[in-house]
C-alpha cells in the first residue's frame, strides 16, 4: 500500500497582518502556523459546520499572510458587491454539478505556476457545505495528486479554540490509504456544531 508523505520542513515563511493576529487573539483562537512547504498546493479546512468558520478563516488568512484562492458556491458571486468582494479576496465561483472542468483548470494552473515560479494555494472546505453531509468532495485530492503539489490539512477547532495548519503531506495517488489518514488527524477536532460534521471519507472515487 502506498503512503503519503509527510513534509516536515516547510522553509516558505510568510509575513501576515499583525491586527488580524490580535483580532483572533481577542477573540479567544490560537493560531497554528509554521510556514508552508512549497510556493504551490492546496489546503483543506475540517470542519465546517458554522458561517462563523468563514469569519475565522478570513482572519487566519490575513493573520498568516496566505494569498489563497478558494473556491465558493457560484450563487454566492452573483450577490451584488458581496461576489465582487469574493472575487478580490481570492474566490473563484463554482457550479456543483460540474466539478471536473473547474479542477482540470486548477491543475493546469497549479503546473503553470510552478513552472514560473508564481505563489497559488488553493483553500477549501472539503463538505462543499455548513449542514450534514455524506462525506468529502474530492475534487482537492485531484488537483493535489494530479498538479503533484503538497495538501496541507487545516484545523478549525472549536474544542481547543485553535486554527491553523495541521500538518503537510504528498499524497501518495491512493486515496483509501490518504483519507484514512485524513480521518486520523482530524479526529478530535471539534465543529461549532459537532453534528453537523461531515464523516471524513470521499463521496466519489
Amino acid at each position: 500500500m502506498n503512503q503519503a508523505q509527510l513534509l516536515s520542513q516547510r522553509p516558505l515563511q510568510l509575513r501576515g497582518s499583525a491586527a488580524a493576529r490580535a483580532l483572533l487573539r481577542l477573540a479567544g483562537w490560537r493560531l497554528l502556523f509554521d510556514g508552508l512547504p512549497a510556493a504551490q498546493g492546496v489546503i483543506v479546512v475540517y470542519p465546517h459546520t458554522s458561517n462563523w468558520d468563514f469569519v475565522w478563516g478570513m482572519l487566519t488568512k490575513w493573520a498568516v499572510g496566505v494569498p489563497v484562492t478558494f473556491w465558493g458556491k457560484a450563487a454566492l458571486f452573483e450577490v451584488p458587491l458581496f461576489g465582487r468582494w469574493l472575487r478580490w479576496v481570492g474566490g473563484v465561483p463554482v457550479v456543483r454539478d460540474r466539478p471536473q472542468g473547474v479542477v482540470g483548470q486548477m491543475v493546469a494552473a497549479m503546473r503553470a505556476a510552478r513552472e514560473q515560479g508564481r505563489f497559488l494555494w488553493l483553500a477549501l472546505a472539503p463538505e462543499g457545505t455548513r449542514g450534514a453531509c455524506a462525506g468529502w468532495r474530492s475534487g482537492f485530492y485531484r488537483v493535489a495528486v494530479d498538479a503533484g503539489v503538497p495538501l496541507a490539512l487545516v484545523k478549525l477547532d472549536y474544542g481547543t479554540h485553535s486554527v491553523g495548519v495541521d500538518s503537510c503531506w504528498q499524497l501518495s495517488g491512493d486515496m483509501t490509504a490518504d483519507f484514512a489518514l485524513f480521518e486520523r488527524r482530524y479526529a478530535a477536532c471539534r465543529g461549532r456544531r459537532p453534528e453537523l460534521a461531515g464523516p471524513v471519507r470521499p463521496l466519489e472515487h
